[in-house]
């Protein structure tokens, strides 16, 4: 997936710009939209009042002109503008072309005049990623602030928030947004194309979490990411391996032990095993159990609070594993 247009200022140059492209992008694939004539379809979005015809790829939508002006200043500046007396119509409703992928254009609407569209418990994340472009594109706030708010609710920017998405320690499945193989290499794609940079992260740290074999073969029904995505995680996956053990992260009480220790043979045993297996995968944000696993009650607090205070360092630092700007200066370009 390629990143999407700049965003293009409110002007009548603008509104044209716009209205003259040839080429859009739909939610993870570029389509060229065919110019070649072809039979126009009527949607079933067709409003028998309704004052303006928008058209997308041969598809034409009846809406009007009051709803779309009361959401959107770029079609408030769009109406304002003079009208060629030649603009073609239909009953007497001006039509407005769009270069934009159809279906795109119907999940626009639906969610305009359906109250309930967004009231959804989980969305599809392809209607999400169309929603977020076309917002951006034609200036629905509102609605883009809501599609949004989905997609960083799954990635959000503290650890707090993140735990809170696995209460109980259960494997993290999407919740606002529908769940399915590939849905983290997907979210991790539309944050980035739509600069949403305060889910990259979470969005990045999710995706390592497939392991660096299916960062290259991909995910459930042929999910891939881009090979810039695929270079930050591999390196970034890299990176945390290598600090997971090390003083002052997660596993770094793996290599002090406390001073009251009652059993350090046992407690050192248990400690080699832990260590082993941490050098394998990846834990730097997974919580500490409540079981003693073994070691002394002595041991067993040294390791909780070492381990917690590790990984709200981790959290502090996860943006630098993927070469990102620290959390405090990732804002959402919106």
């Amino acid at each position: 997936m390629a990143s999407p247009p700049p965003k293009r200022q409110r002007t009548d140059e603008g509104i044209e710009e716009v209205l003259c492209l040839h080429t859009t992008r739909s939610s993870f694939f570029e389509v060229d939209i065919d110019v070649q004539d072809e039979p126009i379809t009527r949607s079933s979005i067709w409003y028998d009042d309704g004052s303006v015809v928008l058209q997308a790829e041969h598809h034409q939508f009846r809406v009007h002109w009051s709803v779309l002006t009361h959401h959107s200043s770029f079609f408030r500046d769009m109406r304002g503008l003079p009208q060629p007396p030649d603009q073609p119509s239909v009953d007497g409703c001006p039509i407005v072309e769009l270069q934009d992928v159809v279906a795109d254009v119907e999940h626009l609407l639906k969610a305009l005049y359906n109250p309930t569209f967004l009231l959804q418990k989980a969305l599809p994340l392809p209607v999400l990623s169309a929603l977020i472009r076309l917002c951006k594109k034609y200036d629905f706030r509102d609605m883009l602030e809501s599609t949004v708010d989905r997609l960083t609710f799954e990635n959000p920017t503290t650890l707090d928030a993140f735990d809170a998405l696995t209460p109980d320690g259960a494997q993290y499945k999407t919740t606002r947004i529908l769940h399915y193989p590939g849905v983290m290499y997907d979210m991790l794609t539309v944050a980035r194309e739509n600069n949403i940079q305060s889910a990259l992260p979470c969005a990045y740290f999710r995706a390592v979490l497939y392991g660096n074999k299916r960062l290259f073969d991909g995910v459930g029904q042929g999910v891939y990411l881009t090979p810039v995505d695929q270079r930050r995680c591999i390196l970034g996956r890299e990176a945390l391996l290598r600090v997971q053990a090390q003083d002052g992260y997660t596993f770094g009480w793996l290599h002090s032990a406390d001073g009251n220790c009652t059993d350090p043979a046992r407690c050192n045993t248990v400690t080699i095993n832990i260590l082993r297996k941490t050098s394998l995968d990846l834990y730097v944000l997974s919580r500490p159990s409540g079981g003693h696993s073994g070691r002394c009650p002595s041991c067993h607090q040294h390791r909780q609070d070492s381990w917690n205070a590790g990984r709200k360092r981790i959290w502090e630092e996860l943006p630098s594993f993927f070469e990102l700007r620290p959390w405090s200066e990732l804002t959402n370009d919106l």
